[in-house]
């Protein structure tokens, strides 16, 4: 499988575009591994991860690297010619982000640290499960199950959450309320999209908007932790903020109350209240670069 990333940084933020192309019939990488080359490597490295619909989002990547991280922000649908839909993902293409940047020669190891955002989120928690040399994960906003199409990893394939539309409400401003589409992942056949969390050897930050509308954050992120600590890990961090919706972005970046889900075809409500969500986003990007220094620099 081929690398299609570029090292890029300035002497202030880095930016970066990849290239197009595949490698040997595989669906190779494709994104921007953003470096601070203005001080000495290596760096303690992430794979950064957006949801739905995100294609190559490289801001929050851009901006952790000027906190000197060496950062990849990872495309995986919908940009290029990675494919369109989510109906299946392939672990393996995951697995090969890590890999690069565990080899890359201004990365410090021995392992890397995960950030992902709802989809993404649920990606980062799955590769922390499946894959070795992950240290440190943060989660935000992020499901425990499988949610929107079957994940596959060597011979092992967790299909997606079951779903009822029949449960899509509508707000007083016409907006679709999905909160309570998904199955729970702990009954019946739908407890096989769960993410067997009990195998990471990560330690985890849970970021959780407490009025998340696009589903049940802080019920996921409590699961996860039950999860954990049944089997003798770790138990991780929940950071929980009231008042604040579904997209937690860095600082000053506006709240996104409602928009298109690729999904559902029509605009849903996300949550969140302004000045809650603003203070939310001003301590979560401060509360995820102490815990990737701690887990990724000093314990190093």
């Amino acid at each position: 499988m081929g690398a299609r990333f570029a090292d890029r940084a300035a002497s202030g933020i880095p930016s970066g575009q990849s290239s197009p192309g595949t490698s040997d019939g595989v669906q190779s990488l494709l994104g921007t591994c953003a470096m601070f080359h203005s001080k000495p490597g290596p760096f303690p490295g992430i794979v950064d991860i957006y949801g739905v619909g995100s294609g190559l989002l490289e801001q929050r990547a851009s901006l952790l690297a000027g906190k000197g991280f060496a950062v990849m922000a990872l495309a995986y649908h919908n940009y290029e010619d990675l494919p369109k839909g989510l109906e299946i993902l392939h672990l393996d293409y995951f697995e090969e982000a890590v890999n690069y940047l565990l080899d890359h020669p201004q990365v410090k190891g021995p392992g890397v640290g995960l950030l992902g955002s709802s989809k993404g989120g649920e990606l980062c928690l799955s590769m922390a499960s499946f894959l070795k040399g992950i240290t440190a994960s943060v989660i935000i906003n992020g499901s425990v199950a499988i949610v929107g199409g079957a994940l596959h990893y060597k011979d092992e394939m967790l299909p997606p959450l079951g779903i009822d539309p029949s449960r899509i409400r509508l707000t007083k401003d016409g907006l679709r309320d999905i909160l309570h589409v998904l199955n729970s992942p702990l009954e019946g056949a739908d407890q096989k999209s769960f993410i067997p969390v009990e195998r990471a050897e990560s330690a985890f930050l849970f970021l959780v908007g407490q009025d998340d509308r696009n589903w049940k954050s802080e019920f996921f992120a409590n699961e996860a932790s039950k999860c954990l600590q049944a089997h003798g890990r770790e138990k991780p961090q929940i950071i929980c903020y009231p008042g604040t919706g579904h997209y937690i972005e860095p600082p000053y970046f506006p709240m996104c109350r409602a928009s298109l889900h690729v999904f559902v075809g029509g605009p849903v409500i996300w949550g969140g209240e302004p000045r809650a969500h603003a203070m939310a986003q001003v301590d979560a990007w401060k509360q995820l670069q102490t815990f990737f220094h701690k887990h990724l620099v000093e314990k190093s």
